[in-house]
């Protein structure tokens, strides 16, 4: 089973979900993002979106949006993030990794050689916003081959007819994004949640994990308790916005953190 597997196959055992974190490389230096990463498992994360920088993330709100502006200032590029994977690897072999992003930095690097040096980083999944499933065969398709989860987005707009298309070659988990609109909108209500997981457990057994939108611990309580996983990015990403040092980044992520694991973990 890959890591993604075992970590929600462990996490059902014990009757809770998992939480999800998003953070974007290089944000907002190399080295304290690095430290970032490598606090968060400790920290009560079960899952790392690690998020790959790019001039244009059109699906991100403002916080994720200056994220990528002060990583790429910082010169943080696709290279730099698998060396990012590697030092996180060295330290740690059972948290699951994603790279979350767009497809320009990844055909400009190069397919076949991303999927290569990912995999031998140690990343265990893609989620690429902006390539959908009609292209598959550009990179879902050989990453799966290589051993990498394929994980799609899902919406409030993405009806019966269309859902089977979307989950077909998906892998590791379903991500549902919970609010029409970009990251760290505003939240969904609850019963619109239970009644999209409830569609989406009818088309797909893989675990459905539920973001965009939320901030606090209670948030993600009351979602983990109707989904899988939860992923909470722009509430982290704004304490590193918000830092006056790269000190009281790391601590406010990885604070953060802790209280949103004691959330997830206290919801059932």
């Amino acid at each position: 089973m890959s890591r993604l597997q075992t970590r929600f196959a462990e996490l059902k055992e014990q009757n809770r979900a998992a939480l999800v974190t998003f953070v974007t490389a290089g944000d907002p230096g190399y080295d304290t993002s690095l430290a970032i990463l490598k606090g968060l498992p400790k920290a009560g994360a079960d899952v790392i979106e690690l998020g790959m920088p790019f001039t244009d993330p059109m699906a991100d709100g403002p916080a994720i949006q200056l994220a990528n502006i002060r990583a790429l200032a910082a010169k943080q590029n696709l290279a730099k993030t698998l060396q990012m994977v590697r030092e996180f690897r060295a330290e740690n072999n059972h948290t699951p990794l994603v790279l979350m992003g767009y497809f320009n930095p990844i055909h400009h690097y190069g397919v076949p050689r991303f999927i290569a040096d990912a995999k031998a980083a140690g990343v265990d999944g893609l989620i690429v916003v902006d390539l959908p499933p009609e292209h598959n065969g550009e990179l879902c398709d050989p990453a799966q081959a290589a051993g990498l989860d394929f994980i799609r987005l899902t919406t409030p707009t993405t009806d019966d007819v269309r859902l089977p298309t979307v989950l077909n070659g998906s892998s590791g988990f379903v991500y549902y994004v919970s609010v029409a609109g970009v990251t760290g909108a505003g939240s969904a209500t609850l019963e619109h949640v239970e009644e999209a997981v409830a569609r989406l457990r009818r088309h797909t057994d893989l675990p459905i994990s539920i973001g965009f939108g939320i901030r606090t611990p209670e948030q993600a309580a009351a979602i983990a308790r109707l989904a899988d996983g939860v992923v909470v990015g722009s509430a982290l990403i704004d304490h590193i916005a918000n830092a006056s040092s790269d000190e009281q980044a790391i601590d406010g992520v990885l604070s953060l953190c802790a209280a949103l694991a004691e959330g997830v973990r206290t919801a059932r």
